[in-house]
């Protein structure tokens, strides 16, 4: 992409990140299912126009790499809400004040990502071989995913920043509204907002070690990768409140996530093996992926997934009754 439509692209996400600051400093209320439901319509809408554009002003392949990420981004990202789902938790934000605690968090975690993605693709234009890298660790976290699963409650502790900011910043011990300070006594003080802002963008960033490693498995476009992920993001919170309480339903998310993951990473890694001019091992020809192939495969597994957990769920709910009939 040309410079231009790099800070075409920038100014317009800036934009939009301004707009939704203002939708939250006038919201006098908690976010309700059909705001969640409206918002998550709008990003949708608009990742959409922004891959007409692509298919219309790129090359095909551009648009279709960018509609890959962008769903690959977004389902990896769900997984993300079981970890925001406990922080709000654990630390009882006000109803009030956790749209505006995502944003921020997800802002900061946006910037980062930036950077671990320029850092990416920087690494990856300078050494064919660090596909093998990341096609190995796609496969391994897949591996692991699937036998462990995510561990949310125990994966989420005060790491030692987190326990470093409790004593190097002035905390008030309770929080005021949705307000990031307080006057307690005269003195100016942080609400505990800023620990759960610091927990959210740093859980992110955590789950950018997955997620960039498989995007650049689908292209590597910088700007493509780029917009994905900032697309995903900017859609992420309002999907927090509207899927917040389905999260538990979707009980094979991380068999389909790890299946997606195993994926990219082969596919990363015969990549790298047609850059190496290795087109066989033995007698197995190893095949080009495109990527009509691998937007159809991960929009497939998504689908069996979501339709195996809605039927395992729906059959659990219906089983316990019964038991408790027994019981009795």
């Amino acid at each position: 992409m040309s410079p231009l439509v790099w800070v075409l692209t920038i100014v317009g996400l800036l934009a939009i990140v301004a707009f939704d600051l203002i939708v939250i400093a006038r919201r006098k209320r908690a976010v309700t299912i059909k705001d969640a439901t409206r918002w998550v319509l709008f990003y949708v809408g608009l990742a959409g126009l922004f891959a007409v554009g692509l298919f219309l002003f790129s090359p095909s392949q551009t648009g279709g790499e960018f509609v890959a990420g962008y769903i690959t981004e977004y389902s990896l990202s769900v997984d993300n809400l079981f970890v925001f789902v406990i922080i709000m938790a654990r630390f009882g934000v006000p109803a009030l004040a956790q749209d505006k605690v995502l944003y921020i968090g997800i802002v900061v975690s946006m910037l980062l990502r930036a950077v671990f993605i320029l850092a990416g693709a920087a690494a990856i234009s300078a050494a064919s071989w660090v596909f093998y890298i990341f096609g190995a660790f796609l496969v391994y976290t897949a591996v692991r995913l699937a036998i462990e699963g995510e561990n949310d409650d125990e994966d989420f502790q005060e790491n030692a920043v987190l326990r470093g900011m409790r004593r190097l910043l002035p905390l008030a011990h309770d929080y005021d509204g949705a307000k990031l300070t307080t006057r307690v006594d005269g003195k100016r003080l942080l609400t505990p907002l800023v620990i759960v802002i610091a927990a959210i963008g740093m859980a992110n960033v955590i789950f950018a070690l997955d997620s960039i490693p498989a995007i650049f498995g689908l292209t590597q476009d910088a700007y493509v990768v780029l917009t994905a992920n900032a697309f995903a993001l900017m859609g992420l919170r309002q999907l927090y409140f509207l899927i917040g309480g389905l999260l538990e339903r979707i009980v094979y998310l991380n068999v389909g996530l790890s299946v997606i993951l195993a994926f990219i990473g082969v596919k990363l890694i015969v990549e790298a093996l047609h850059g190496s001019h290795i087109d066989d091992i033995g007698a197995i020809h190893l095949p080009h992926i495109g990527i009509i192939t691998s937007l159809s495969f991960i929009a497939g597994t998504l689908f069996v997934t979501t339709v195996a957990s809605l039927i395992k769920s729906s059959y659990d709910r219906r089983q316990v009754p019964v038991k408790l009939k027994i019981d009795e």
